[in-house]
């Protein structure tokens, strides 16, 4: 069914994407000694390549409003892979931070995996359907961590150097984008009924400019609300994609395999804890409605604050890495729970209400990579900060609010997809998207 191609490729292609984001991540000591870079300038190379994303998360938005995320997500993927595969012939700090940055684009991935998910799956498991889709891609960070340190040390025993070896260990990723970009023009459509432009061919009306849609959103205090609050956890997960591997080899003196280990089972965590987090608003949304979703989100963001500040308190190995896995639980749960609201914001908008939350998660992690530069603030300090700031955040999750039309709608969705009828669920949900422009 469409349904399910487009639900495995989206989490497929996202998947891969986060392979080459965060390819550079697990092999940075390396990389740093060979292109003789200080600290400052990777965590400039690191904010980069996260700063981009939220420009092209809130442009993304729109781009599948207006073009659909077919199209968008196979531009994306072909795009992005050439820097993925072109850093490998950075020399110098200035060469190899513009390709981060321009790798940077394909953090917009995200905003096209929730937009399509959100159009093929009806109100009764539309949360599901968005958390496991961004949760299965995200474990691609944990993928990550854990298999480019193999690549590199399979290039090595076949008689590669170190400093050419990390070069060619990102043309993997690089490869796997185009091929994905290749495969989700061809086996997926941007709705259940069919392809934007085909729909409009046929007779339904998807209105193509939906000049208002943006600045609709923008509006909307909720967006704000919940642009702050993906800051507070997706911001801070890339953050730890970013660093945390570094963290163990320099704190508790694992080599990078070892720290890489680590560092992959917090994004693996992904692989079930974004779903659950998922699967929690849809089943609360049953018995309480859209605000039972809001709460969710705030109580997965209060387990992930205080988990953060045990974690940066963790002296021990062992206690390092069980707060680092409880920490993981409940930031991917938060992350899974936000996008499980974002269907129901503004449904005819959802591209722009997507896009402009996900770029507060960059931001996010913007803002905490300024933090670790702070002179004097050890890296155990800096998350314990944050930890306070997520459960600062947690109070504008319990704050957003629906209308009793947002409440009767959703809960009539509901119904008609318990009752047999996804089809007619569907079908008001891609009656939304033509109505984008009313």
């Amino acid at each position: 069914m469409p349904q399910m191609r487009a639900f495995h490729l989206t989490w497929i292609s996202f998947c891969i994407c986060f392979f080459g984001w965060f390819g550079i991540a697990p092999l940075t000591s390396i990389i740093q000694k060979d292109l003789k870079l200080t600290d400052g300038q990777i965590a400039n190379s690191m904010i980069a390549s996260v700063a981009i994303t939220i420009l092209a998360r809130a442009l993304i938005g729109k781009i599948c409003d207006v073009y659909g995320p077919r199209l968008t997500y196979t531009w994306l993927l072909v795009f992005c892979s050439v820097p993925v595969m072109a850093v490998g012939l950075a020399n110098d700090y200035e060469t190899f931070f513009w390709a981060r940055l321009l790798i940077g684009v394909v953090g917009a991935s995200f905003v096209v995996t929730q937009y399509h998910t959100s159009l093929m799956f009806a109100s009764n498991c539309v949360g599901m359907a968005n958390a496991t889709a961004a949760g299965w891609g995200n474990m691609g960070a944990g993928i990550t961590n854990m298999a480019m340190p193999l690549i590199l040390a399979g290039l090595v025993a076949m008689g590669f150097s170190e400093h050419i070896g990390w070069r060619l260990a990102m043309i993997v990723p690089g490869v796997l984008m185009l091929v994905s970009g290749v495969a989700y023009y061809f086996l997926t459509q941007d709705t259940p009924t069919g392809n934007f432009a085909e729909l409009q061919k046929s007779g339904v009306q998807i209105e193509r400019k939906q000049s208002g849609s943006f600045i609709e959103a923008c509006k909307d205090y909720r967006v704000w609300a919940l642009f702050v609050v993906y800051g507070a956890c997706f911001g801070i997960e890339i953050l730890i994609h970013n660093s945390v591997a570094r963290y163990f080899e320099r704190s508790f003196s694992l080599d990078l395999k070892t720290a890489g280990l680590v560092a992959g089972i917090f994004g693996a965590l992904a692989f079930f804890a974004r779903g659950f987090g998922g699967y929690c608003s849809d089943i609360i949304n049953r018995r309480w409605g859209l605000s039972g979703r809001a709460r969710t989100l705030g109580i997965a963001l209060l387990g992930q604050g205080f988990s953060m500040l045990v974690f940066a308190n963790a002296h021990s190995l062992t206690l390092a890495v069980a707060s680092l896995m409880c920490f993981g639980l409940f930031v991917h749960m938060a992350a899974g729970a936000t996008y499980a609201l974002i269907p129901f914001i503004n449904k005819k908008a959802i591209g722009s209400v997507a896009g402009i939350v996900g770029a507060g998660g960059n931001a996010g992690a913007v803002l905490a990579g300024f933090l670790l530069k702070v002179d004097g603030l050890s890296y155990g300090q800096a998350i314990y900060y944050m930890g306070w700031f997520v459960v600062a955040a947690a109070a504008l999750a319990f704050l957003v609010r629906f209308s009793a039309e947002d409440e009767r709608v959703s809960q009539e969705e509901i119904r008609l997809a318990l009752l047999g009828s996804p089809e007619a669920a569907l079908a008001s949900k891609t009656m939304s998207v033509s109505e984008v422009s009313e």
